[in-house]
């Protein structure tokens, strides 16, 4: 079954008939959307994909974060094709439909936002729950400006491409909605020469501080936007001592929290949510966001609030034709009973530490794995030219990645550089597959940092 094989790769790439469909891709499909890949799939079970020449791969990716229950989850397609046959569609502002009500209780018994009453609107993806929560602060607070930080991607709408900081993902689309002001995320590895952690904190704190009297006075300030952990940042977790910090000064100058976890949401941190740690130290948001794994590999994100925050937002202001789906709204509830009845919170705890385990040998002997770092199983390796210069390598982090997929394993690069690989293996991945990714990684970073020091 290819639910349970190991990566098996049996010729050059692409084969024959991928080589078609890519072909094919390439006269129908703009440039700008074309995968780096040579792979087209044609199955996928698992942490398992099979491309249309037989060749299987082990899949570190994880469709980019979405795939945390696997690819074609049993009882995720059974939700699905229960509820394709009982109705596909049901706008929310015309007719209520009970599929979009229980997911929305279940997200409102989960999601760890303050407020003693809580409600959630669905959207249909990432930028779309970026958006809404951005427009539903302002609501609340009544206020224009909004607070990002270095390293944030928050999507690729007009406003969520003025929150992100990569800007090669908004080359040309400019002028951007203004009332978007940037502070410096603190990133330990890159903190200024010299620095302890705890004084880096101190110091990314005083920057952000800065940008009260410098960008968007407190008063004119409606949320700070944070990703717990960047993704594609470069996997760099928020230090929960600056969170707590950040979390006060909300709370100072009347400013809403919040937590984008669209990425790292959904128990791939070892908890449902990364604000659950928040949470436990008495920081929870106001505000989460959330898409990608939530439906299992359907379109569908969502917003969470008090409702204190929510009935502040006039009628017709949020909402969307397809938001809430009716057949993805199934398919989130099974997600979620599935992370808590399999206890994959528990699972991406042991996988993180297969992981840092497999990865130790290669940190001691390869001078060019700058830093293993994350949180659960959400965990980047950034590699360098060398550790003192920290000078990042993206060439090399390219030619693993091209290895590594000759061999069978999918990785995806991160970082404003490009020199970080992220894996966000599906969650349901068995130890016999860990175990293989491992050691085609390992092989791959051996056989391109040969071929470096050889050039």
């Amino acid at each position: 079954m290819l639910r349970d094989s190991l990566p098996n790769v049996t010729g050059p790439l692409p084969g024959a008939q991928s080589k078609l469909w890519l072909e094919r891709c390439a006269r129908a499909l703009p440039h700008a959307i074309l995968s780096d890949y040579p792979i087209v799939i044609k199955r996928g079970a698992g942490a398992m994909i099979e491309d249309m020449d037989g060749n299987r791969f082990l899949d570190f990716t994880g469709g980019t974060g979405v795939l945390n229950v696997g690819h074609c989850n049993r009882d995720v397609v059974r939700a699905i094709q229960e509820q394709s046959e009982q109705y596909l569609h049901s706008m929310m502002a015309v007719v209520t439909h009970p599929a979009y009500i229980r997911c929305i209780e279940r997200m409102n018994e989960i999601v760890p936002v303050r407020g003693a009453e809580k409600q959630t609107m669905l959207v249909n993806s990432g930028a779309e729950s970026i958006e809404n929560a951005v427009k539903i602060a302002k609501a609340y607070t009544r206020r224009p400006n909004v607070i990002v930080f270095s390293g944030a991607y928050h999507g690729r709408t007009s406003l969520t491409m003025a929150m992100t900081a990569k800007k090669s993902y908004a080359l040309g689309m400019g002028p951007f909605p203004d009332g978007v002001f940037r502070a410096d995320f603190p990133n330990l590895y890159r903190k200024p020469a010299g620095m302890t952690d705890d004084d880096a904190i101190l110091f990314y704190l005083h920057r952000l501080e800065e940008l009260f009297l410098e960008g968007t006075p407190p008063e004119s300030t409606a949320a700070i936007v944070v990703e717990p952990v960047q993704g594609e940042g470069g996997i760099v977790p928020a230090p929960l001592a600056w969170v707590k910090a950040v979390r006060a000064l909300c709370d100072m100058h009347g400013i809403l929290l919040v937590a984008d976890e669209v990425q790292c949401g959904f128990a791939r941190s070892g908890r449902m949510f990364v604000s659950d740690y928040w949470e436990e130290a008495g920081c929870a948001p106001d505000i989460l966001a959330c898409a990608k794994s939530f439906a299992g590999g359907l379109p569908l994100g969502a917003v969470t609030a008090g409702r204190h925050i929510m009935d502040a937002v006039p009628h017709g202001v949020i909402g969307g034709t397809f938001s809430g789906n009716a057949v993805a709204c199934a398919a989130a509830c099974q997600v979620i009973d599935l992370i808590q009845r399999e206890k994959l919170t528990c699972r991406a705890t042991e996988l993180a530490t297969m992981v840092h385990r497999g990865l130790a040998p290669l940190y001691e002997s390869t001078q060019q794995v700058g830093d293993i770092r994350g949180c659960g199983s959400m965990i980047g390796v950034e590699f360098v030219t060398d550790r003192a210069s920290k000078a990042p390598n993206p060439n090399l982090v390219n030619t693993i990645i091209s290895i590594a997929v000759s061999k069978g394993l999918l990785l995806m690069r991160a970082g404003a550089r490009g020199n970080v690989i992220r894996f966000l293996y599906p969650l349901t991945i068995t130890d016999l597959q860990m175990e293989a990714g491992l050691s085609i990684f390992r092989e791959a970073v051996a056989q391109a940092v040969g071929g470096e020091m050889q050039v």
